[in-house]
């Protein structure tokens, strides 16, 4: 979804709780909030048009958004704003409601927000820290189990860059690679970095696969994403696989849902997606204001589109906290069809399914209440 230096800044922002960035986490504390006026507001609004009008991926919808957002000015709706933290919700729902993109996103900081990091490298110290921090975190690698019936569950809540995470990532494919089927778990996933989204699939394809492509407005250029030829540690292309979603499930984890379902390689169970497509980056407006800017769209190989506004839709649908067991026993059902002719193994995959659907019944039990 975006390139390696993009990714360091933006997962410091979605990768909660990690510091909304880490140049930034350090710095003294300031008062919750600063009044504006109105040459502060027009400096804002000015500053943020120009951005998206240069960087927002489409270039008619930048036109409809400064339009509407100039047409509120003209009739003073912003005048009585004085706070900057609500000048900036209210700019990012009058945004949103012209372009429907949940990327796009305008942040008040009480801290005064250094020049933009794209017009310098990035500091080693910093990307040291970040990446001690991903560390801590198991790079959001949460749960590996093998479940009942043989059936293997993987956890993932977010994407770090797949060159930080490959130990982690091989160490759990290998745990994996003896399952009946996985089931990987995307259902807290809020994003990250689109080469920790390409490491991870290609653990489930034999052969390099094209996933996607990204183009890039600002750069007219279009790059392809690909499964890695060679992986560390245990392939895991030949078992079913089941992807868990939630509304919470957004931006990266949305792509791997998607292109692999398109590529006929996984069942989507769960609930539809936050539906967030565009590759973003964070661009400085003023000393206490910065935008989140969508600046690229995934292309699909084999839909041509993405799932841009509208989410992933699962092809089993069910809440969210259904989805696991819902998924378990697709699994499980499956793989007493496979091994129907080995009376031992059916049998303890028959006992499995029985306590799976007694589980699955009492949950929707308990979520209709008492009658």
């Amino acid at each position: 979804m975006m390139n390696a230096r993009a990714a360091l800044l933006v997962l410091a922002l979605i990768l909660s709780p990690l510091p909304a960035g880490i140049a930034t986490a350090q710095a003294p504390a300031d008062p919750p909030d600063i009044a504006l006026d109105e040459a502060a507001r027009a400096a804002v609004i000015d500053g943020l048009l120009e951005k998206i009008g240069r960087i927002y991926v489409f270039p008619d919808m930048a036109k409809a958004m400064e339009r509407a957002i100039r047409d509120r000015q003209a009739r003073k709706e912003y005048d009585a704003v004085t706070s900057g933290r609500e000048f900036a919700r209210i700019l990012t729902a009058h945004l949103r409601e012209v372009c429907k993109d949940g990327h796009l996103d305008v942040e008040y900081s009480a801290a005064v927000i250094p020049e933009d990091p794209g017009r310098r490298p990035p500091d080693p110290g910093d990307v040291a820290r970040f990446r001690e921090a991903g560390r801590r975190r198991n790079y959001e690698y949460r749960k590996v189990e093998r479940l009942d019936g043989g059936v293997g569950l993987l956890q993932v809540d977010g994407f770090y860059p797949g060159e930080w995470a490959g130990d982690t990532v091989a160490a759990a494919a290998s745990f994996l690679a003896n399952s009946e089927a996985i089931i990987l778990d995307l259902r807290q996933n809020g994003g990250g970095a689109p080469t920790g989204v390409a490491l991870l699939a290609s653990y489930f394809f034999d052969e390099e696969t094209h996933l996607e492509d990204q183009f890039n407005r600002a750069e007219n250029a279009t790059r392809q994403y690909w499964t890695y030829p060679v992986v560390p540690g245990r392939k895991l292309a030949n078992q079913d696989l089941y992807i868990l979603t939630s509304g919470r499930t957004f931006s990266a984890p949305e792509s791997l849902a998607y292109d692999l379902r398109a590529l006929g390689r996984a069942t989507i169970v769960g609930e539809t997606t936050g539906g967030g497509a565009h590759g973003t980056t964070p661009h400085r407006i003023s000393d206490h204001f910065r935008a989140s800017i969508p600046f690229s769209r995934s292309i699909n190989p084999v839909t041509g589109t993405d799932w841009e506004g509208i989410g992933v839709k699962p092809d089993v649908a069910v809440p969210a906290d259904q989805a696991l067991l819902t998924a378990h026993l697709l699994a499980l059902k499956k793989a007493r069809t496979r091994h129907a002719d080995d009376p031992g193994l059916a049998g303890d995959l028959d006992r499995a399914i029985a306590g799976k659907t007694s589980e699955l019944n009492e949950l929707k039990a308990s979520r209709a209440g008492p009658r």
